[in-house]
């Protein structure tokens, strides 16, 4: 993909959000020495937003035993991830759900989310597996990696009542997906051939995961968010902006620098 094929793609993600990844930022991330972290950190945030997309099925969409059916999809990659049993290499043959999902009734948005996070959670699980692949390419062996602050205090501004704890959910996944994205195509001419090729074929494929929680929140609503969607905007440019001494693939503006 060249730079007239990932500049359609890139637009609608840039202007939504409401500031760019700091050059400062972007310092940090192509030291060798950090490559490390980056990967390992990108790899958690991948599982992350499929268990994130999984919840909202569970919690919103789908009955017990549809619920379970989840659980047991995603506890390979979790035993992984969180307790290092078992072996990477075999993740991608339990990359399938097991069971059909039965949509709630009394949920009339529940088919359409079950469609969306579905597939949202396969891409996640996919890459996931495909970071471990690039890590072993450079000799970075995987080993647990404390979580950065970012998604915690954007969740931390969610509304407490339904069905507005729900949109500002998807609201928020929403931002998180498009600052990968940002991220992926701000990265890409700065890292190692393999590494650099993997995070554009990575823009392509979720350069869409934004607009779905944003289509869900809007459908959802039955009403304008978009004041909502700004409020958002707000903390997660702040959050990306302010000085954060913890580097990971989300975090802020390194401690100590100044952005331009």
């Amino acid at each position: 993909m060249n730079a007239a094929q990932i500049k359609p793609l890139l637009e609608p993600i840039r202007s939504f959000l409401q500031c760019e990844t700091p050059d400062e930022w972007l310092a940090e991330a192509q030291k060798t020495e950090n490559l490390p972290v980056l990967l390992r950190d990108h790899m958690v945030c991948e599982l992350k937003a499929a268990q994130s997309a999984m919840l909202l099925i569970r919690r919103y969409a789908v009955d017990q035993a549809s619920g379970d059916a989840l659980l047991a999809w995603l506890a390979p990659y979790e035993d992984y991830t969180y307790r290092l049993i078992g072996d990477w290499r075999t993740l991608p043959q339990h990359n399938r759900l097991q069971k059909k999902m039965i949509p709630r009734s009394d949920k009339p948005y529940s088919a359409e989310l079950i469609d969306k996070m579905v597939l949202l959670i396969k891409e996640e699980l996919h890459h996931f597996y495909q970071v471990l692949e690039v890590a072993e390419h450079y000799g970075v062996a995987y080993d647990k990696v404390t979580s950065s602050r970012y998604a915690k205090e954007l969740l931390r501004h969610v509304r407490t009542h339904e069905p507005a704890t729900l949109i500002d959910k998807l609201i928020c996944g929403a931002y998180i997906e498009a600052r990968s994205c940002e991220r992926f195509a701000k990265l890409a001419p700065l890292l190692p051939p393999q590494l650099s090729e993997f995070y554009v074929s990575l823009l392509r494929s979720e350069a869409r995961h934004y607009q779905d929680y944003l289509t869900l929140a809007e459908q959802i609503a039955g009403a304008d968010i978009s004041a909502r969607i700004a409020f958002f905007g707000e903390r997660e440019a702040e959050l990306i902006l302010a000085p954060d001494a913890d580097f990971k693939f989300h975090s802020g503006l390194p401690q100590g620098a100044v952005a331009a």
